[in-house]
């Protein structure tokens, strides 16, 4: 296959050839392809200046547009070789996984065709993750280019390239596998957790039970007082009452009756370790609601206006706006200075887009403001970090197993301390595994205190956060007369370009055909021209 270098670029309107349409194209084919001379590249004369641009063979049978490219745009497209015979790799995997997803989200919410600023503010992308995403996957889906008139690169994909990408690319369809496998993984390790406090019970009281029978026998004492302490035991714990967490009808009665997923034996892990971070995914969530922001205002936005998203303080200055900085490296933003002084920021590619999208406009500025993120809250809100998620009657169950154990294992520590000689079997192998035990006691409730207390600081600053964001949501809501102005003078600066099919000037399909049938034509003249004499004489000899 070949592969394909586009790059476009803009000059000012001053300079030499400035008014060249500088489309340049071109295709190099595999080295085993047989393309004559000449087909490679040709040279278009501009209609404006009587120059000459780079250009494919098959654009010259394309008019070259009259209307220059505006100054300052510039767009490389680099494609990757397209996997075919020989092995070639899947580019797409070669991207992190969640980035393709996003991705591959964003193109199919905007029908197929976009732009990478599309992406980038749909996805909540880097501009580059968004355009790298995008060459991968018109790489391997046989996707294709389209350039408007003003120079803007556009990503063609056909309605079944997720079909044509998962037949390719054998990382996809482990992928599902993978997933179910490290599911299932996690949840041996959840309940494994638990599994061991019901082991370690029944090993401990065991041990003790079997140690005192074994003194009361040598103590020539009679089988009563082994019998008696066994029955006492055996009033407030009976191993095999154990057992019945992991009957599967119980578990299933309890979460019909409480309506909760989780069940004791998973509880044990969540009680000890928590259950994990309850934003996660939540970032990616923060820069796709500020990317859907700026697009839908035109590309040009005030600090103001994303400070609720952004991790500000409410004793931060109004004056300082350095907290936007990750959201001009981010999307290629750069202030500007509107005609009051005011700072402006603008996002040039997130301006041109590839589908109609409503525009912020000037009734939204004021109490209606939260109507121009289409309903969603009109700040970012980080999630509290729970201790644990078992209900109540779980974890007083869970700590008081976890006490049992604990008062066990000190028990048992005292005993085996006080014999001498210890027989070989049960009371032997919980000697040498006694260290293990006494970790795993101390650590059930050791990890839980010092989480209880990391995480009481962690919720203060999230609070913080929260407060702090939704006290500048509710400046937006009621603006004072300067804010106002400000936000109205963003509106007017807003500018939003779409781009449809009426202004592409050029698409990579058509010269792929067309260059298909170039090579065609060539190879029958070819042919004609060897005569079947010297074809014959090339073939080797039987």
């Amino acid at each position: 296959m070949a592969s394909l270098t586009t790059s476009l670029s803009a000059t000012g309107r001053g300079g030499a050839g400035s008014c060249h349409k500088p489309a340049l194209s071109t295709w190099r084919p595999a080295p085993s392809a047989r393309v004559p001379r000449g087909l490679l590249s040709h040279r278009i004369p501009c209609l404006g200046c009587g120059g000459a641009a780079l250009a494919p063979a098959a654009a010259l049978r394309r008019r070259c547009p009259r209307i220059p490219v505006a100054a300052g745009i510039r767009a490389s497209v680099q494609f990757p070789a397209v996997p075919g015979s020989g092995g070639a790799r899947v580019e797409s995997d070669l991207l992190p996984k969640d980035v393709r997803e996003r991705a591959m989200g964003a193109v199919d919410s905007f029908g197929g065709r976009v732009t990478i600023g599309d992406v980038a503010s749909r996805a909540g992308l880097k501009l580059g993750e968004a355009e790298r995403a995008l060459q991968a996957l018109a790489a391997d889906t046989s996707g294709f280019l389209e350039v408007s008139d003003e120079g803007d690169v556009l990503y063609v994909f056909s309605r079944d390239y997720r079909s044509k990408l998962t037949a390719k690319s054998f990382k996809m369809k482990i992928e599902p596998l993978l997933e179910k496998s490290k599911a299932g993984v996690e949840y041996l390790i959840r309940v494994s957790f638990g599994t061991a406090l019901i082991a370690s019970i029944v090993l401990v009281y065991t041990t003790i039970i079997t140690i005192i029978s074994s003194r009361s026998d040598e103590d020539n004492r009679g089988r009563r007082g082994g019998r008696g302490y066994d029955s006492n035991f055996a009033l407030f714990f009976r191993p095999s009452d154990l057992f019945w967490y992991w009957d599967p009808y119980y578990y299933r009665r309890q979460r019909v009756r409480t309506n909760e997923g989780m069940n004791f034996i998973e509880s044990v892990f969540s009680f000890v370790f928590g259950d994990g971070d309850p934003n996660q995914g939540l970032e990616e969530e923060r820069w796709k609601l500020i990317g859907e922001y700026i697009a839908s205002n035109g590309g040009v936005v005030t600090g103001e206006e994303l400070a609720p998203y952004l991790d500000v303080t409410t004793d931060e200055s109004l004056n300082d706006e350095s907290y936007v900085l990750p959201v001009l490296l981010r999307f290629d933003g750069h202030p500007e200075v509107d005609e009051e002084g005011n700072i402006i920021y603008r996002f040039p590619s997130l301006q041109r887009t590839a589908s109609p999208q409503r525009v912020g406009r000037k009734e939204y500025v004021g109490r209606r403001w939260a109507d121009l993120v289409d309903g969603v809250k009109n700040f970012f809100e980080e999630k509290r970090w729970d201790f644990s998620k078992t209900g109540t009657s779980e974890r007083a169950m869970v700590v008081g197993l976890g006490g049992l154990n604990l008062f066990g294992v000190i028990v048992l520590g005292t005993i085996l301390k006080g014999t001498a000689v210890r027989p070989a079997g049960l009371i032997s192998f919980v000697g040498d595994i006694f260290p293990l035990l006494q970790v795993y006691a101390a650590s059930f409730f050791a990890i839980p205190l010092f989480r209880w207390f990391l995480l009481r600081g962690k919720n203060a600053q999230i609070e913080l956060r929260n407060a702090a964001r939704k006290q500048r949501a509710q400046a937006l809501e009621s603006p004072d007369p300067s804010l106002r102005r400000k936000l109205l003078s963003a509106r007017d600066m807003a500018r939003r370009t779409i781009i449809g099919p009426e202004k592409i000037v050029y698409s990579t399909e058509e010269d792929f055909a067309g260059e298909d049938l170039e090579a065609r034509d060539w190879e029958r003249r070819f042919r004609e021209v060897e005569g079947p004499d010297r074809r014959s004489s090339r073939q080797p000899p039987q």
